[in-house]
């Protein structure tokens, strides 16, 4: 890893306020849990979620497939998952390292959500390189939340806002928005950023990588201002 998703790795395994409530995290991770599950091609189905975060509701993916590989960097938070699924036949929940071993063409179904903006370009090629080889030749990749170059910091906020107010935390939403001004989170955004690309950017990008790609009609999640891509294995 770079030291850019080194930092960010270590955010996300630390103690973080990056949602500001309980409910806020149950209504984050159901809805990109459901909009996931919408992807999975059949109840057979082998599916890698890469960069999961606590995917509190990965049970409703695992329920629409015939097994889920829930794929962590951050130990703290890999630790939590294996508690948490343990119970549930159909997740297996490993590091990177470990899903760098499996088989080629072991998936039908490849994730890769709200991780795009923590890598360097070049960690992003060997990520897209790696599904490459574990994508079966009919699967699809999913890439979500790719943030694009025009959209600014405050286009986030506004998004928590309509979020909460559909699901009853405003008030703590308008909270934790300062206490993320104020944070651990909004100085390593300010110091090293998100990587951020255009829609022709990805596309070419994933082309030179071996995949036909087009952007999705909205993007998985609460932020409709990102951007979501389907690509599927180039024949050949």
């Amino acid at each position: 890893m770079t030291s850019k998703s080194k930092d960010w790795v270590a955010y996300y395994d630390s103690p973080h306020s990056i949602y500001v409530n309980a409910l806020h995290s149950d209504v984050h991770y159901a809805t990109i849990a459901g909009e996931i599950a919408r992807y999975v091609p059949s109840p057979t189905a082998a599916v890698l979620d890469y960069g999961c975060g606590e995917a509190l509701h990965a049970d409703r993916i695992a329920a629409a497939a015939g097994r889920l590989m829930l794929v962590e960097a951050a130990p703290s938070v890999r630790g939590r998952l294996i508690a948490r699924f343990k119970p549930n036949p159909k997740i297996i929940v490993v590091s990177p390292e470990r899903a760098a071993t499996m088989p080629e063409r072991s998936f039908d179904l490849v994730v890769l959500h709200s991780v795009s903006q923590y890598l360097s370009g070049e960690e992003f090629d060997r990520v897209v390189a790696l599904f490459r080889r574990l994508l079966k030749p009919s699967g699809l990749f999913v890439l979500g939340d790719v943030v694009p170059h025009e959209v600014p910091a405050i286009s986030d906020a506004w998004a928590l806002l309509r979020l909460a107010k559909a699901n009853g935390f405003l008030l703590a939403a308008l909270a934790g928005l300062v206490r993320t001004f104020f944070s651990d989170y909004w100085r390593l955004r300010s110091r090293i950023g998100l990587t951020r690309y255009s829609e022709a950017e990805i596309i070419a990008r994933l082309a030179a990588l071996g995949f036909t790609a087009t952007r999705a009609p909205r993007n998985i999640g609460h932020i409709i201002s990102r951007m979501t891509f389907l690509a599927r294995p180039t024949a050949g």
